[in-house]
């Protein structure tokens, strides 16, 4: 299933942001005493007990405030909760109930999805204080007591919202349907390219930026493949993002990569890569997504005799990270090349999947050392012992050594190569685990 998304919200100054960090394991939210600090949602991913989530903090709820940002605060909150498959309500156990409390207990009552309320600021480890039990006065379930800054009860905080989900449930997609998400700026022609696939208006496409809001879902069956595009709002620059509604749909657009098994990273052939494309295409690779990139409108682009050669650099100079995608110039509005950006998408999709025995793994890595020698450093050299081959999806391989401090980026990189080489492995990110000999797995 995809991640289940969990948003901390209440009102301001109660220890959102430092329960957020806490969770999450690193200082990502600013952290102040000063109210309001947390003006936007900030999400990031967390893991417990083996099993993913995405976390949201959000911006201090004031009901009855009608303060601007105040007010845009609320908003988000509001966003946050409605995208969340569990809302965790923080109170401060040292203000005790306070009647904006009472008041958010009455919004998230309204919006119908679990709430785990939780008590910060419980920092004595044992009994909790009495001012714990006025916060069964809210009508919901048994409030969990936490130190936010302290880490006190977090695990318990954790169990109880994985209470409300359930791991076992899948999407309900069929295995073999390959699910593919498209991506890019607004009108970029995410949404033109997956009507004209599908020979029907199934998306409303509009010259205006941002028509498509969510993350919206169709189905396709071409020469007996099945497939789901995943047609996302476009991301915009932070400085950009003006609306709402336009926040909510940067995370329902990174929900969206994370669940397909191919991206599509669109780009405007009248326009060229842009700085925004490199940050939307770097979504996509650090997720370890198979990658096309997709040059839109190519049928408006006047052509010389090297053109598209020309543009291919300026795709591989505007995105170095991700010269293992292949690039595809299509053109939405005519249907040019959507024949051969099918083949391209099984193709990496199966490139990403790929399972490499450890035997063939290993005579590759031998040949590419004897071609090669690994570094020295002060007289000590890298051994590289051997090589396995530990998940897909990416292809993720552990190179095991007898000094880590040796294993140089630029030797691990021409490692990568030989192997991409050897197994034609383009479409998909590969990733290296650098492991000592006899080091346990994290």
């Amino acid at each position: 299933m995809s991640k289940p998304i969990f948003a901390i919200v209440g009102r301001p100054n109660v220890g959102k942001s430092t329960l957020f960090n806490k969770i999450i394991g690193q200082r990502i939210s600013i952290v102040e005493d000063t109210p309001g600090v947390t003006r936007d949602r900030i999400f990031a991913d967390g893991e417990w007990s083996g099993k993913k989530f995405t976390l949201i903090d959000t911006g201090g709820i004031e009901p009855k405030n009608d303060s601007e940002i105040l007010t845009e605060m609320r908003n988000q909150a509001n966003l946050a909760i409605e995208m969340a498959d569990v809302v965790i309500f923080m109170v401060d156990i040292k203000d005790g109930l306070t009647a904006a409390d009472a008041d958010v207990a009455a919004m998230l009552q309204k919006s119908k999805k679990p709430v785990v309320l939780v008590c910060n600021k419980s920092d004595s480890p044992g009994d909790v204080p009495m001012e714990y039990y006025e916060f069964f006065n809210l009508g919901l379930d048994e409030p969990v007591a936490v130190s936010s800054i302290h880490g006190l009860g977090v695990g318990d905080l954790l169990d109880k919202v994985y209470s409300y989900v359930d791991f076992s449930k899948t999407d309900e997609i069929e295995e073999d349907i390959i699910k593919v998400a498209v991506i890019g700026k607004p009108n970029v022609g995410k949404s033109s390219l997956i009507n004209t696939i599908l020979g029907e208006k199934r998306v409303i496409v509009s010259n205006v930026a941002g028509t498509t809001r969510d993350a919206i879902d169709t189905y396709y069956e071409r020469d007996g493949q099945k497939y789901l595009f995943v047609d996302t709002a476009g991301m915009r620059k932070k400085g950009k993002i003006e609306e709402n509604i336009e926040r909510y749909s940067v995370i329902r657009s990174l929900a969206a990569i994370d669940r397909c098994d191919v991206v599509l990273v669109m780009i405007d052939a009248t326009e060229g890569v842009t700085e925004q494309d490199s940050k939307i295409a770097g979504y996509a690779h650090n997720a370890g997504k198979a990658s096309i990139v997709v040059v839109n409108k190519w049928d408006l682009v006047e052509k010389e005799t090297n053109t598209m050669k020309n543009f291919k650099n300026d795709v591989l100079n505007g995105l170095p990270f991700m010269q293992y995608a292949p690039s595809e110039f299509v053109s939405a509005k005519t249907g040019l090349r959507l024949n051969k950006l099918f083949e391209l998408i099984k193709f990496v999709n199966a490139q990403n999947a790929v399972r490499i025995p450890t035997g063939v793994l290993n005579d590759v890595l031998n040949d590419a050392t004897s071609m090669v020698q690994p570094p020295s450093d002060k007289g000590r050299r890298l051994k590289i012992y051997y090589i396995t081959q530990a998940s897909t999806r990416p292809p993720t391989f552990i190179l095991f050594v007898n000094d880590k401090e040796l294993a140089h980026f630029s030797y691990v990189r021409y490692i990568e190569n030989k192997i991409r080489e050897a197994f034609n492995l383009n479409g998909t990110p590969v990733k290296f685990i650098i492991r000592e000999r006899g080091e346990k797995n994290d």
